[in-house]
C-alpha cells in the first residue's frame, strides 16, 4: 500500500469521521479515540485486502465499532463481534456503507465547526480546537505554532473541551442567528489559522507552510458546505491569492523580500486565477463583506504586472469601502499606505497621526511610518521609527529586514550614489 496515499486519505477523511462519531457518541474525546482506533485498523486492513472505495464511511463504521466494543468492555458486557468479520469482504462494502447513518458527511462537519466556534470560548481557544479536533495536528504541532510548551497546550485544549461541556453546548445545528454569529467565528478562525502560517507571530520560521495549507484546505471544506456565501468564498481567495505569493516572499537565506521587490514570475498563477475567479464570483452576489474586499484588493495586486503597473487608486478605494465595512486602526493603516502612492508620503503621514497610540505596539505601524518619513526626508524621525519597529520585531527575519532598512537609512547621500 502507497503510504503517502494512506496518509493522505486518513487526513482528508478526518473531519466528516471525527464530525459523524462526535454526533453518535455526543464526546469528542471519544470520537478523536474511535478515530485513532479506526486508522490503525485500516493500516492493517488496507494493506492485506487493499483500501476500500469509501474510506470515510469504512473509518466511520469502524471507528464506531471499536468505540462501542470498548465502552461494552468496559461494563463487562459481551463485545461486538471483530471488525475484520465485516471490513475483510471487500464484496460486504456495499452493505457496509449502507450500515452506517445516512444523514450527509457534510451537515455532521458543519456540526463540528459550529461546536469548535461556541460562543463560551475565546479565539484563540476556538482556533486551537480546529487545529487539534478538525485539522489533526498534535498537541506539540500546536504548542509550536502558538509558542508555548506541550503540556502547556494540552491543557488549554483540555479547558475548552471542558468549558464547551459546562456550557451544555448541543452538537444539533444551533438557530439560524446563532449560526450566522458562530460562521462569522468559523471564517475568522481559519484566516487566524492562515495568518499564523502567513506571518509567524513568533519563533525561528518567518512562513509556516504547513499552517497557511491547512488553512486553505478548511476553507475550501467550508465552501463546499455553504457554496453559495459570498464571505466564505472571499476567505477561500484572500487565502490563496496571499498564498501564491510563497515562493517569491524569502529570499534564499531565509531573508524578507517586500511586495514591490518579488519576482512575479514565481508567484503561482494557478492559485491566483482560482482565486480571481471566487472574487468575482462572491462580488457579483452584491453582499459585500470584509474578507471579499481584501481579497478584492489582494487580486489587483496580484493582476499586475510589475510594482509600477499597481492600480493604486483602486486599491485604496477598495480600501475606503473596507473601513467602512470594518472599521479598525490596522484598515486605517493599511489605506494611508495606499494612499501615499497616490496623493504622497506627507499626506498618509497625515493620516498615521490619529493611529499612533492605537498601534504603538504594531510593527507593521512603526515600519510603514519610518518608511513614509524617509521619503519626505525627515531621515533622524525615520530611525527613531524604524528603531521601535525593531523592537517589535517577532521574527529572526523581520530583525534582518529592519535592520538592513536603518542602515540604509544611515547612510550618507554621497554613499547612497555610488
Amino acid at each position: 500500500m502507497d503510504r503517502d496515499w494512506f496518509s493522505t486519505s486518513l487526513k482528508a477523511s478526518r473531519p466528516a469521521v471525527i464530525a459523524a462519531l462526535t454526533r453518535y457518541f455526543g464526546d469528542v474525546d471519544d470520537a478523536e479515540d474511535a478515530f485513532q482506533e479506526a486508522c490503525l485498523r485500516a493500516a492493517k486492513t488496507w494493506e492485506r485486502n487493499g483500501p476500500p472505495r469509501d474510506a470515510t464511511a469504512w473509518l466511520i463504521f469502524v471507528g464506531r465499532n471499536a468505540a462501542l466494543d470498548q465502552k461494552r468492555r468496559q461494563r463487562n458486557q459481551v463485545a461486538l463481534p471483530d471488525d475484520d468479520v465485516f471490513v475483510d469482504d471487500a464484496a460486504n462494502e456495499a452493505e457496509l456503507v449502507e450500515r452506517i447513518d445516512e444523514a450527509p458527511y457534510r451537515d455532521d462537519i458543519l456540526r463540528l465547526l459550529f461546536l469548535c466556534c461556541h460562543p463560551s470560548l475565546s479565539s484563540t481557544q476556538q482556533v486551537v480546537l480546529f487545529l487539534k479536533v478538525i485539522a489533526g495536528l498534535s498537541v506539540d504541532e500546536i504548542a509550536a505554532a502558538f509558542l508555548v510548551r506541550p503540556k502547556a497546550m494540552e491543557q488549554r485544549i483540555t479547558r475548552a473541551k471542558r468549558r464547551i461541556a459546562e456550557a451544555g453546548a448541543s452538537y444539533e445545528l444551533p438557530s439560524a442567528e446563532e449560526r450566522l454569529e458562530r460562521l462569522n467565528a468559523v471564517r475568522a478562525a481559519i484566516y487566524l489559522i492562515f495568518n499564523e502560517g502567513y506571518s509567524a507571530s513568533g519563533g525561528d520560521a518567518q512562513i509556516r507552510d504547513g499552517l497557511c495549507k491547512e488553512a486553505i484546505r478548511l476553507a475550501r471544506l467550508l465552501l463546499s458546505m455553504i457554496p453559495s456565501d459570498p464571505e466564505t468564498m472571499g476567505l477561500l481567495a484572500l487565502c490563496l491569492l496571499q498564498h501564491a505569493r510563497r515562493a517569491a516572499r524569502l529570499d534564499a537565506d531565509g531573508g524578507i523580500i517586500l511586495l514591490a521587490d518579488q519576482n512575479r514570475a514565481l508567484w503561482n498563477r494557478t492559485l491566483i486565477g482560482e482565486g480571481q475567479v471566487l472574487v468575482e464570483k462572491a462580488l457579483r452576489k452584491r453582499e459585500p463583506g470584509p474578507l471579499q474586499v481584501q481579497a478584492a484588493i489582494a487580486a489587483v495586486h496580484a493582476g499586475a504586472a510589475a510594482d509600477d503597473k499597481t492600480d493604486w487608486e483602486e486599491i485604496a478605494r477598495l480600501y475606503g469601502i473596507l473601513a467602512e465595512l470594518d472599521p479598525s486602526p490596522v484598515v486605517a493603516l493599511n489605506r494611508a499606505v495606499a494612499v501615499a502612492k497616490v496623493a504622497g508620503p506627507a499626506r498618509a503621514l497625515e493620516m498615521l497621526q490619529p493611529l499612533a497610540e492605537a498601534l504603538d505596539n504594531y510593527l507593521f505601524f512603526h515600519g510603514a511610518r519610518g518608511a513614509l518619513l524617509a521619503e519626505v526626508g525627515r531621515r533622524e524621525e525615520a530611525a527613531r521609527a524604524l528603531g521601535r519597529a525593531l523592537e517589535l520585531a517577532r521574527t529572526p527575519a523581520e530583525a534582518v529586514h529592519i535592520r538592513d532598512r536603518l542602515d540604509e537609512l544611515n547612510k550618507s547621500p554621497s554613499e547612497l550614489s555610488d
